[in-house]
């Protein structure tokens, strides 16, 4: 054998400087939690319900109002001459003590409305002060959270690499000790080769352990990322409902009391349930922003949606007045903005439009087919609906179809894109996910009422391609079985692995 003696790559110099970047490391990210940390906004100063009513002299109204009927009767002489008198101005008390009667009514009333608003009012407040300080409690609790990860997650990386190396090298250094020392060379050697071995499987069954761990910690910081995701979208919804809270408070402080009929008390329940109390997943309220978070995680990011829908752009080129039905986040609102293309957005759900909004983009809240029966005929040049028809009901969909053949120019373009069911992918993955689907649309139905809602000419895109590595693949060989094993797999990719979306495209003779 060669005399070679055996070199170090990894010494106590080494070791040490892994192990400073590895603290460096560790120090930035506990920077960085403490930034967040700060970040974090403080539980806002609840309003204060309006001031009560001045109710001090209620009482005395309600017991001085009567003039005509509380006179004291006076007898004698003067009774006799006040008699007359009487007689004359009788009629006027009478009419004065039917008018503070009535008055005296109407203030008992708004008295009463007065309170129960307050207390309602006071009642919201105390209920939005509750909720903000459990947000800002699992806020805090996070971060302490996030806080224990980081012994997990960032020590045993250069610092494991580091003693392995180190632990292999001492190993081989004892070889290259033994192999220079041992009468015997060859059998010493291999004797040492054996343990080497053995050690080189322990190390590589603890990697694999270390590695293991890792992938669950990257698997819990995801889920810890979606589920703050979530919270910060429930923070921003009860924000907007306390700024709500607070515009509608008058700058005086005192809020003017609801008109009330004279004919009976305040009925709180007459007025029947509020316009915008929709309880829908998809739709407005407090709950809203938990189908945003739906979108954020399973639809994908808006810089993946947006890329996506560049290609969509030459579809709309040379148009304006451009209405995207379901706008969502306003990813292609975006892109038409920036072509120089004029459009606006529209879609049920509230905190959709309102992120819309905070983006500088032109956004409605509210139904699609109400608001283009609102519209006048021949006045859009084109109409975009992204993953929207497949939550319609039959009835709804074709009159949609129908009302935005009409409301489109001559040379109008609508576009419509949804889950290609024929894909049993698609099918399986994205459209039984989303609870909010009601029907699923095969291509050739989707573009038959299309055509019988008015266009004739309908192009059906498919999008969305399924990657090639993960289909089926061929199995190497020419003979007639694995022919036909092959047509086989080209059938089964047929079906269940082809594109992802397709796309109705129809423009207005």
């Amino acid at each position: 054998m060669s005399d070679v003696r055996f070199t170090r790559s990894i010494d106590k110099a080494h070791l040490a400087r892994l192990k400073a970047a590895r603290e460096e490391a560790d120090a930035a990210y506990n920077a960085a939690l403490s930034a967040l940390d700060a970040a974090l906004p403080a539980v806002p100063e609840m309003p204060h319900p309006a001031a009560p009513a001045d109710e001090a002299q209620v009482t005395t109204l309600n017991e001085r109002y009567a003039v005509l009927s509380a006179a004291p009767v006076v007898g004698g002489l003067k009774g006799l001459l006040l008699k007359p008198v009487l007689a004359v101005v009788a009629p006027y008390l009478a009419r004065q003590e039917a008018f503070n009667a009535a008055l005296v009514d109407h203030v008992n009333r708004n008295v009463a409305a007065e309170r129960s608003v307050r207390e309602s009012q006071a009642a919201l407040i105390e209920t939005l002060r509750i909720e903000l300080e459990r947000l800002a409690t699992f806020h805090s609790a996070l971060i302490v959270y996030l806080q224990q990860l980081t012994p997990y997650v960032d020590t045993k990386d250069y610092e494991f690499d580091g003693l392995a190396m180190r632990r292999l090298e001492d190993v081989g250094e004892a070889v290259d000790t033994l192999h220079h020392r041992t009468v015997g060379p060859g059998g010493a050697i291999s004797g040492v080769g054996d343990e080497l071995n053995k050690r080189l499987e322990r190390l590589a069954v603890h990697e694999r352990r270390f590695e293991a761990r890792v992938a669950a910690l990257d698997a819990a910081h995801t889920q810890l990322a979606q589920s703050l995701g979530v919270v910060t979208r429930a923070t921003q919804t009860l924000k907007r409902e306390v700024e709500r809270l607070v515009e509608r408070e008058p700058r005086s402080g005192h809020r003017a009391p609801e008109p009330v009929a004279a004919t009976g008390p305040l009925d709180v329940e007459s007025a029947g349930p509020s316009a915008a109390s929709d309880n829908s997943f998809a739709r407005g309220g407090i709950e809203s922003f938990k189908y945003v978070g739906f979108e954020d995680q399973f639809r994908g990011s808006t810089t993946v949606i947006r890329e996506r829908l560049k290609d969509y752009l030459p579809v709309f080129a040379g148009q304006q007045d451009v209405l995207d039905i379901g706008c969502g986040r306003g990813e292609f609102l975006e892109l038409l903005r920036q072509q120089g293309i004029r459009s606006r957005g529209l879609d049920i759900n509230h905190e959709m439009v309102e992120e819309c909004r905070q983006r500088g983009l032109d956004a409605l809240e509210g139904d699609a087919l109400g608001h283009l029966r609102g519209l006048p005929d021949d006045s859009l040049g084109g109409i975009f609906a992204a993953q929207v028809v497949e939550h319609l009901q039959p009835d709804y969909l074709v009159a949609l179809l129908q009302r935005a053949h009409d409301v489109l120019r001559p040379g109008g373009v609508l576009a419509l894109e949804t889950v290609n069911v024929a894909c049993w992918f698609a099918f399986f993955q994205s459209y039984v996910r989303d609870i909010t689907h009601v029907r699923p649309l095969h291509p050739e139905t989707l573009a038959y009422f299309v055509r019988a809602s008015g266009f004739p000419h309908v192009d059906v895109q498919f999008r969305s391609p399924y990657p090639e590595a993960h289909k089926l693949q061929h199995v190497p060989g020419s003979d007639a079985m694995h022919y036909a094993l092959n047509a086989n797999v080209d059938t089964l990719n047929s079906l269940l692995f082809t594109h992802l979306d397709y796309a109705v495209i129809a423009r207005k003779p």
